[in-house]
């Protein structure tokens, strides 16, 4: 399908990616702009976010680019206050942004506890404390926010902090629903498996003896038998911002390839 999402505008922090390749973020902001939207793309990195907006406008898209800490309530404020100004509007908010905080709860300092949580959930607090006034004054958006599947259920790796601030997401992303669900906001949560991006050579692989036996482990551990895609989680995203999703909100979504009803 195309132009489910014509006249529409997407915010997506963490619209960058962690390496070569298509991150969830990337691949989420290219896929709104393919159905139609404007996209503003936000990234810490700079030559990230810029390198995904390029993407956009070789493809006859409209986008726009800056940088932002998401832990930082002026960078935030102002990025949704510029979005605003450029484009007139945010119909969608998509919260990307990740930390795979490696440690166990007996190894991790408190510094490294606290990253996982301003990173993984302060950013998503942020987004939606100044994205959701404009929604509400206009009664309408969709919010959707990355979580993971790390947030239910244990999926092998040392890192707490991780799964603990990605469990917040998933609450916050229901009562949020609640919350705002009468001024036509919808709020849903995507939590993705194991997936096969950038960020997993970087901030996963350590827990292997080498990247084969990674990528071999993590595909064996999917029913499916393979790890998902970026393009698995965008096209999730992509539903879920659109007017086909109308009457969903509150929804924790799990694109695992059946991994999270595996015994």
């Amino acid at each position: 399908m195309v132009n489910r999402l014509k006249d529409k505008v997407a915010l997506v922090f963490g619209g960058g990616s962690a390496g070569e390749g298509w991150g969830n973020g990337k691949a989420a902001a290219v896929a709104y702009a393919r159905e139609g939207a404007k996209v503003m793309v936000v990234d810490l990195n700079a030559e990230a976010a810029e390198q995904t907006s390029q993407i956009i406008l070789s493809e006859n898209g409209i986008s726009s680019y800056t940088t932002a800490n998401v832990t930082n309530s002026v960078d935030v404020q102002k990025v949704v206050s510029d979005t605003i100004k450029e484009f007139g509007q945010i119909d969608i908010l998509h919260n990307n942004v990740g930390l795979p905080q490696m440690g166990s709860v007996t190894d991790i300092s408190e510094e490294n506890w606290q990253k996982a949580m301003d990173v993984n959930l302060k950013s998503v607090y942020l987004a939606m404390k100044y994205v959701i006034p404009h929604m509400k004054e206009r009664k309408k958006g969709a919010i959707v926010n990355i979580s993971s599947l790390a947030g239910i259920r244990y999926i092998g790796y040392p890192y707490p902090a991780y799964s603990a601030s990605k469990a917040a997401v998933n609450h916050l992303t229901s009562s949020v629903a609640l919350e705002y669900a009468s001024y036509g906001i919808r709020v849903n949560a995507i939590m993705p498996g194991l997936i096969n991006t950038p960020l997993i050579y970087n901030s996963i692989s350590g827990q292997y003896d080498n990247v084969d036996e990674m990528v071999t482990a993590r595909d064996a551990s999917v029913p499916t038998g393979r790890m998902g895609t970026a393009w698995d989680i965008a096209n999730a995203a992509v539903f879920l911002a659109s007017d086909e999703a109308s009457f969903i909100t509150g929804v924790c979504l799990p694109v695992d390839g059946g991994q999270s009803i595996r015994c």
